[in-house]
């Protein structure tokens, strides 16, 4: 085996680690997904440069952290709807929408993948998420790598080109923002941490039978739902009752399919009527967010991609 070969091979131990990275990074497995393969093609491209003077893995993170600075300056900070914006006033259906790239996305576990044994060592909370996102990229990278990947300041200075004492200053910068933030999405953070699976077989169930009045029922006073692309929000059973109302000619004859996202926390695939066709097709990705033994919100991200991700069917026959 050449040298160049044993050079993707040694990639391919480190694949699941830098996914996990450049996940946090990004906020988008799509995006991740893509500065790792980028990374493999400069690993293979610049083997020849590779002077030892660091370690392999080094080397190797800062190709894929410069990747991720460099995507990460032409784009604009990703949120969540409850982040952006108050609930909404009027309940209308939702369409002011914003692209993709805006938003934090939910990473979906494939069984068995290297990706999904190492994601599930670490905390990986959509409001987490939504934190490391405030923090301007370079403080970003230093604070993961430092806080969740527990790798030393000196470590950390050899893959962003400084030293280790930039890296203290600027991972006690990075903190203090943190600390500072003042998101919505924090108040997630206190949820529970063990899923209620009969909460979650009781909305399912209300759901795919489509009673409004159960369904509010499994809502905390304070519930509510968001459902990227789609800036609106939802908050309050009131509010949720006619919003689950008008939307009955969408949502009625939905089926869930169980999977698990984010290093193994429980979410439901929706799969909607489509009126040209026999079957259902993929609609959102629900994740339940409870306090109390109540559903206190449900982000529903709504992105086909993310069906893809999880290796669901593209259609479910009725």
């Amino acid at each position: 085996m050449n040298d160049t070969a044993t050079a993707l091979q040694s990639f391919e131990h480190l694949k699941p680690e830098l996914t996990s990275f450049c996940y946090r990074m990004m906020g988008s497995m799509d995006d991740a997904d893509d500065v790792v393969q980028e990374t493999r093609i400069r690993v293979w491209q610049k083997w020849d440069t590779f002077r030892q003077e660091s370690s392999y893995k080094t080397w190797v993170f800062r190709i894929a952290s410069n990747l991720c600075l460099d995507k990460l300056r032409q784009t604009k900070r990703r949120t969540m709807p409850v982040d952006l914006s108050d609930p909404a006033v009027s309940i209308i259906e939702p369409r002011e929408t914003l692209p993709e790239y805006s938003w934090i996305w939910p990473a979906p576990d494939v069984a068995d993948s290297p990706e999904d044994i190492f994601v599930r060592k670490e905390n990986l909370q959509l409001c987490f998420l939504a934190l490391l996102q405030t923090l301007p990229p370079r403080q970003r990278a230093i604070l993961i790598l430092k806080d969740v990947f527990d790798w030393s300041s000196k470590q950390i200075a050899d893959v962003l080109g400084t030293t280790a004492a930039a890296v203290n200053s600027a991972l006690q910068r990075a903190r203090e923002t943190m600390d500072r933030a003042n998101l919505r999405s924090n108040e997630l953070s206190t949820m529970d941490v063990e899923p209620d699976q009969d909460l979650l077989s009781r909305y399912v169930e209300a759901f795919e039978q489509f009673d409004v009045d159960s369904l509010v029922a499994l809502f905390h006073e304070e519930g509510s739902m968001s459902m990227p692309p789609f800036t609106m929000w939802v908050h309050g059973k009131e509010h949720l009752a006619q919003f689950f109302e008008l939307t009955r000619w969408h949502c009625e004859g939905s089926h869930f399919i169980p999977i698990t996202v984010n290093g193994g926390y429980p979410a439901l695939a929706q799969y909607v009527p489509d009126p040209k066709q026999q079957a259902l097709v993929p609609w959102g990705i629900h994740v339940i967010e409870m306090k109390d033994n109540k559903i206190f919100h449900v982000h529903n991200f709504i992105n086909k991609k993310l069906f893809t991700q999880a290796g669901l069917p593209e259609q479910i026959h009725r």
